[in-house]
């Protein structure tokens, strides 16, 4: 599965935007889904993940309440909404895909394929 994330820009503290992971190749239905980040200087850490029928979902601490991951599989497209984004959000955004459900959601390990990234810079 190829994945293409894209939705990323300048946005201003409090701001909001919705990031988009669009897959081809094969259909993104039977894998779960994760968005993990990369800020400048730092290691990529984990977002959220979704299942592959959306039934559950997870976040880190830092975004839980601000951030939400959806999907819609007849579209093979997956969504991370950002609200009340603050400057510490900065960084490049990826989104991976994962064959193993059993598999460790918020390891960058179990993941399959990545998307190419797309930047989110927030200013203060």
């Amino acid at each position: 599965v190829q994945l293409q994330a894209s939705g990323g820009g300048l946005v201003q503290a409090g701001g909001s935007l919705r990031l988009s992971c669009a897959a081809s190749g094969r259909t993104v239905s039977g894998y779960a889904m994760g968005w993990f980040r990369q800020a400048p200087g730092k290691e990529r850490e984990f977002v959220a993940a979704i299942s592959s029928n959306s039934g559950s979902t997870n976040y880190a601490d830092s975004v839980k309440g601000r951030f939400t991951i959806s999907r819609d599989n007849a579209k093979s497209t997956v969504y991370l909404q950002m609200n009340s984004l603050r400057p510490e959000d900065t960084a490049v955004y990826y989104c991976a895909a994962r064959s193993r459900p059993a598999s460790d959601y918020a390891s960058g390990n179990s993941y399959d394929a990545w998307g190419q990234g797309t930047l989110v810079t927030v200013s203060s």
